[in-house]
């Protein structure tokens, strides 16, 4: 039980840092949620990181929003707020984008070629990839994937439910054409076929727009995505070929 505990705030931990929480706040939040209203000497302890760093993570919070104090004789007890506030936090972050967007786009100088290679690393970076699908598509398109064997779902189980909502919300086709006994969860527009192929692939393919993607799900992932029309065209007919023959 222990060591599931230990999991599951390792997990909790890693969210909180991926919407904009530092390791110490992060910890530091957590220690006052689960603790309550607390000194600061009493959250360094049972935080696990010295008094200074401390001080530091509970200013953070108290400029996030996420946490603030009382003072009782002289001393200040801290507390984080509920955890719904992280949720504003969010908005407070997207409307700083928003304001920021239309000076970004004046100032973004799109390549003149149509011809373009891009690489990603790192899961952030696998993110984008699959966020570049949705925007290129929009709504009703299709996005044509190929050697997929679940390591999306199975290597970013937060991003991957978001990701097919999305999917869902555009009502993008997905026409997904994977290794026979291998599991897929498919968005409610996907549709799977199956190949008979004895090897495990550690890469897969996506064909959207005039784009292709190829990930490679080594540690961390890497991705190239390629935008070119006329290569797109010649795999999506390649796709086309396979699709209509199994």
């Amino acid at each position: 039980m222990h060591v599931f505990g230990t999991i599951m705030m390792q997990d909790v931990l890693n969210s909180l840092k991926r919407i904009g929480l530092t390791g110490n706040e992060a910890k530091v939040y957590y220690t006052l949620l689960k603790n309550g209203e607390s000194k600061a000497g009493g959250i360094s302890k049972n935080a696990g990181i010295n008094r200074t760093t401390t001080y530091d993570a509970l200013k953070g919070l108290v400029d996030k929003g996420l946490a603030n104090y009382v003072i009782k004789s002289s001393n200040k007890y801290f507390k984080g707020v509920e955890p719904d506030r992280l949720f504003d936090f969010i908005k407070e972050k997207e409307m700083y984008v928003e304001k920021a967007l239309p000076k970004l786009k004046s100032i973004y100088s799109k390549p003149d070629s149509k011809n373009n290679v891009s690489l990603y690393q790192g899961y952030n970076g696998i993110k984008s990839v699959f966020q570049d699908i949705i925007r290129t598509l929009g709504r009703n398109g299709t996005n044509l994937v190929m050697d997929s064997e679940g390591q999306f779902a199975e290597r970013m189980p937060f991003f991957a439910p978001h990701f097919i909502k999305q999917l869902e919300d555009y009502n993008i086709n997905v026409k997904h054409i994977v290794r026979r006994g291998h599991d897929v969860k498919p968005s409610k527009t996907t549709e799977v076929k199956f190949i008979d192929k004895n090897e495990k692939s550690e890469a897969s393919i996506d064909i959207f727009g005039d784009k292709l993607a190829i990930i490679v799900w080594t540690e961390p992932p890497e991705a190239v995505v390629i935008e070119n029309k006329s290569l797109s065209e010649s795999m999506k007919y390649y796709f086309s070929i396979i699709w209509d023959n199994i």
